[in-house]
């Protein structure tokens, strides 16, 4: 038996861990998670979810493994690092040229990716850096896309609408007006989810628009709504990855990185047309998106989470044993510890 601490800081961590708690549970393994921050929802734990409040409690459980989700977790904590990634490459970029996604911070012993297209570039990190090891396992919050479900589908078709919190990227604001009229005419329907942190007055706006056929979702479960919807509204963010992995079209809105797969437009008069486009599901454009899964997340099958529990298994047993010791990451550990009110050792 094994123990795994679940280090997260937002609520859509809960879908992209619970795959693995649940394979962990079943065989036997402790599973405790551990809340960073104010913005993780206590509402969203079920009734079989145990918490560790504090960092002396995380150290006191001394966990085997410690799974994040973020580009970054505290090291003084015990137990094998392992990142599973809290979305896709959106194709940002930092100020410095570099793309944030394969960012290195020096935090965890495993990354464990998603497919071919992120993959290549951890293994070119990780041959340069030597001190984590990369296995390419899918990614774990896609298994209940993949696994039979009872989704109830609208009798219209349905327009999932999605926009990054960055203002920079953001859609939302920019296409409200258009959305607002074109929902009304009742030919389909809406859903509308944002990033959580999304500006609230922006939020309120799409809150205040719900009527017959729009609805605004709030959930820490994006899977079900990917599921229903027949075409993804979006910018810049990598929820697009999420649902286009289903082989359904994306229509985006001033994407900073658009390709073959994906229908881009500029200007908000496009947008009806565009959608009706997207609909009809043209051949052309289904190769294109096809090509672009493949290097994405080429994994069908729902058992990204077993070969997840794998990696880390493996990982463990000193099957990829390595030369190098991560980084002390002085500075790092000593903002998170006056995050986290810590300065014990």
């Amino acid at each position: 038996m094994k123990k795994y601490l679940f280090y997260i800081s937002q609520n859509y961590s809960f879908a992209i861990l619970r795959p693995l708690q649940k394979l962990l549970k079943a065989r036997g393994d402790q599973v405790r998670w551990f809340f960073e921050g104010h913005a993780v929802n206590r509402e969203y734990l079920q009734a079989d979810e145990q918490t560790l409040d504090s960092v002396g409690q995380a150290r006191q459980f001394k966990p085997d493994v410690m799974i994040g989700t973020a580009n970054s977790i505290p090291t003084f904590i015990p137990g094998l690092k392992v990142c599973v990634f809290h979305g896709f490459d959106a194709g940002k970029v930092k100020p410095s040229g570099e793309k944030s996604h394969f960012k290195i911070r020096g935090c965890y012993d495993l990354y464990c990716t998603q497919g071919p297209s992120t993959t290549g570039p951890f293994k070119k990190n990780q041959k340069k850096l030597g001190y984590f090891n990369v296995i390419e396992t899918g990614w774990p919050a896609l298994d209940p896309l993949f696994s039979p479900s009872a989704v109830q589908k609208n009798n219209k078709p349905t327009i999932l609408f999605c926009s990054t919190f960055s203002k920079r990227l953001s859609c939302a604001a920019e296409l409200y007006d258009t959305i607002s009229k074109i929902s009304r005419n009742g030919q389909w329907h809406w859903l509308v989810q944002f990033h959580p942190k999304m500006s609230p007055e922006v939020v309120q706006l799409y809150k205040n628009l719900q009527h017959e056929f729009l609805s605004f979702e709030e959930t820490d479960n994006i899977i079900p709504l990917l599921q229903q919807a027949d075409v993804m509204l979006c910018d810049t963010s990598s929820v697009i990855s999420m649902f286009i992995v289903q082989e359904k079209p994306v229509v985006t809105f001033k994407n900073i990185n658009p390709g073959p797969h994906l229908l881009d437009i500029s200007d908000s008069r496009l947008l009806e047309s565009t959608l009706r486009q997207a609909l009809c599901r043209p051949e052309a454009l289904m190769t294109q998106i096809h090509r672009h899964v493949e290097q994405l997340h080429p994994y069908r099958d729902g058992q990204s989470a077993q070969r997840v529990v794998r990696a880390i298994d493996d990982v463990l047993a000193g099957k990829y044993p390595l030369n190098k010791k991560k980084p002390l990451n002085i500075i790092r550990n000593l903002k998170y510890r006056k995050r986290l009110g810590y300065w014990g050792l």
